[in-house]
């Protein structure tokens, strides 16, 4: 694939949110590579957080990632985490693309941004394409190969590949709930409705009453889900997991917990459906539990308490739509799909209060 080519995977020309490239290619010139802007990097589709570019250095194509444009949460869109996760990761793990360049200079596109190895693939967010879709054992086999990757990775030593020392897998959980309450009340300063505020409060409460023990450390994704996995066209063979800028050392529970976050089923409420984020309502997809049992089985975790972890984990996912909706509020973003993202954040909180009665898995 060139950047030239038609390609669903990426923007048009007119909708790509263009940066400053002359910048750039200054800038990489200082470093021994050379840019090419003929024609101009094109963004990939799809996604509402960091932006990336395919883009064709020294005549190889790479992919160029940056934060969203315009002020972030605070330890948000952390590229120097995730350049430094891809330059070791790949030795033990090789679904993780390789880190190529790093810069930490905002003077350059107005944010940090790296530069990483391209895999050529396709990517599946709430639709499978014409003949997919529909078909159950395609399903099935996405369903079975998401839970295999994410074992997958939390069997690599983190001691092995270099990153021992990264995050702080001690009291990982706590802090997890103290940050994203505070997240919580950050986010809907301004716009809040009253149920939204009596939600974060209750769930606030339960999280606090019901806290777990940290497993044993894992590397974490933190954002494991179908369109983070490259697939080969033609086998659906992974080729690459992309996003890694939220990476850690942690309980890889609460890694089972954020896909399981996005993972629908045709049962669900609203805004379970409307997040739009994975195809698993479709035929042949396991259901939540199913996945979960699949995933105990391939760590030999124990489940008894995971209902911690999963009201955790939609709590987040309702958080950052909400920070994505406040983006809408202060104006730093224009795109009408942010519009109903305050709504579908507060039917995310309704859900998660249903995991924490144990209505809904």
């Amino acid at each position: 694939m060139s950047i030239e080519a038609d390609d669903p995977q990426l923007r048009s020309a007119t909708e790509t949110v263009a940066q400053d490239w002359s910048s750039l290619q200054r800038y990489l010139a200082t470093q021994g590579l050379q840019l090419s802007t003929t024609p101009a990097p094109r963004q990939f589709a799809g996604g509402f957080a960091n932006l990336n570019y395919l883009v064709r250095i020294d005549g190889r194509e790479a992919v160029l990632r940056r934060p969203p444009m315009g002020p972030l949460p605070p330890g948000a869109y952390d590229m120097g985490r995730e350049s430094k996760i891809l330059t070791r990761l790949h030795e033990q793990f090789p679904l993780a693309p390789r880190a190529l360049h790093l810069c930490l200079d905002s003077g350059v596109l107005g944010a940090p941004f790296q530069i990483t190895e391209y895999r050529r693939g396709v990517s599946f967010r709430d639709t499978l394409p014409p003949p997919l879709a529909g078909d159950a054992a395609v399903g099935a086999r996405l369903g079975a190969m998401l839970i295999e990757v994410l074992a997958q990775l939390h069997r690599v030593d983190p001691e092995a590949v270099g990153l021992g020392d990264l995050g702080k897998p001690q009291g990982f959980l706590e802090r997890a709930v103290e940050g994203w309450i505070k997240r919580a009340k950050l986010a809907v300063q301004g716009w809040a409705t009253p149920r939204t505020t009596q939600l974060i409060d209750t769930l606030a409460d339960w999280l606090r009453e019901h806290r777990q023990p940290d497993g044993a450390p894992v590397l974490l994704h933190n954002d494991f889900k179908l369109d983070n996995v490259l697939l080969d066209a033609q086998t659906l063979v992974p080729v690459a997991v992309l996003d890694w800028d939220q990476g850690t050392r942690g309980d890889g529970l609460f890694d089972l917990a954020t896909l399981l976050s996005y993972w629908s089923q045709a049962d669900d409420p609203p805004a379970m459906r409307d997040m739009g984020q994975m195809p698993t309502a479709q035929p042949g997809f396991p259901t939540r539990e199913q996945a979960a049992l699949a995933y105990a089985e391939a760590s030999g975790r124990d489940l008894s308490h995971f209902r911690f972890h999963r009201v955790l984990a939609q709590f987040k996912t309702a958080v950052i739509f909400q920070q994505l909706y406040a983006r809408w509020v202060s104006g730093a973003t224009q795109e009408a799909r942010y519009a109903t993202l305050g709504e579908m954040a507060e039917g995310l909180l309704e859900f998660a209060l249903q995991i924490a009665q144990g209505r809904r898995f």
